[in-house]
């Protein structure tokens, strides 16, 4: 194929090549014009999963002005300064891009408040359960999509998929046996970082959470006291301190200057956009209340969590399964369906319309 002779010539000796793909769990013939990594792009972005990140809270829940982040806006944000960051690496943009269109598709509703949540009710009956959205992304493209044939991806866009997740470690620490295995993903995992820090502080400047002055002085000395500033000059220092490298890194000032703004962000918008928040707090009940309904009442299931059992029999189910099935129909909701499900359950019918 062209294309692959291609990645022969351009790419990086240690990028990942789409003719050395590790492969598919159920092996294909290969596409005539397409690699591997772009077939899974492609199958990832015509996915429903997919689709449903436009009505997916990032930080700021259904907002009324249109110009908040959605899940959406922030996956493709990451995918713009990860295909920055390869291309200037000669790493493999296509791989790159596949991983971060798929990096969130297991977010539930109403951002991490909604994550926190399902994974606090899903431990009332599971005890040593837990829910983390990346290990939901994974099981989405593997398990759940396409009527539960999923999209059949490649092992290095499976690996991505569950490596790009940090939670609020600094970067520059290697974090446990998710951390991924190829170039692209540990792309992947800074350029989500990089994302999310600098539009979620346009966000909450946008709140009147905060202002720009309110920010870390050391870290503005360092990073830029502008959006595009900030985002410029973080993506520079990982070129230049990974060129030629085994690894992708941030380094130097900053390294600790984003870690820095990193904390403050967790600090004064995060956390207290989680707990403080009472409408986050009112959103994270409804998660829990549904949660609760469909574990608790089978009568009350909708046909597609029922998925062609009777309600006897979906009533009879292991806890565990029921658990299962729960969790990833909660977790692929949007704001607004999830919503509306609850007026459907817990108001007057005559209040629902």
């Amino acid at each position: 194929m062209l294309t692959e002779e291609h990645e022969e010539q351009l790419l990086a000796p240690l990028a990942a090549h789409s003719a050395r793909s590790r492969g598919r769990r159920v092996p294909e013939p290969q596409d005539p014009v397409r690699t591997v990594f772009q077939r899974d792009r492609d199958r990832i972005l015509h996915s429903k999963s997919f689709r449903r990140l436009k009505h997916k809270t990032q930080v700021f829940i259904d907002p009324e002005e249109d110009h908040y982040r959605t899940r959406l806006t922030h996956t493709l944000e990451v995918a713009q300064i990860g295909r920055t960051i390869s291309r200037a690496l000669r790493l493999n943009e296509d791989l790159t891009e596949a991983i971060t269109l798929a990096h969130d598709l297991g977010h539930t509703p109403f951002g991490h408040g909604g994550e926190t949540a399902v994974d606090e009710v899903l431990r009332e009956y599971i005890p040593d359960g837990e829910f983390r959205h990346y290990e939901q992304s994974l099981r989405i493209v593997d398990e759940l999509e396409r009527d539960g044939r999923g999209l059949n991806l490649t092992w290095e866009v499976r690996d991505g998929i569950l490596g790009h997740s940090k939670g609020s470690k600094d970067l520059g620490l290697v974090a446990g046996p998710n951390f991924p295995a190829t170039l692209e993903g540990m792309v992947v995992r800074i350029a989500d970082r990089i994302a999310y820090i600098n539009h979620d502080i346009d966000d909450a400047v946008r709140a009147k959470i905060l202002k720009v002055s309110d920010l870390p002085v050391e870290a503005l000395k360092v990073l830029g006291y502008s959006h595009s500033m900030r985002i410029s000059n973080m993506v520079l220092n990982v070129v230049l301190s990974s060129e030629e490298q085994p690894e992708v890194r941030m380094t130097g000032d900053v390294l600790v200057a984003s870690n820095v703004l990193k904390d403050y962000m967790y600090a004064n918008v995060y956390n207290r956009d989680m707990r403080g928040n009472l409408e986050m707090s009112k959103a994270m009940n409804l998660l829990k209340e549904l949660f609760r309904v469909y574990m608790d009442r089978p009568d009350k299931a909708p046909p597609s969590l029922l998925a062609g059992l009777s309600c006897k029999e979906y009533g009879a189910l292991d806890v565990c399964e029921r658990a299962r099935r729960v969790t990833d129909f909660i977790a692929g909701m949007t704001d607004r369906y999830a919503a509306v499900m609850f007026r459907q359950h817990f108001f007057p019918e005559a209040w629902s319309h």
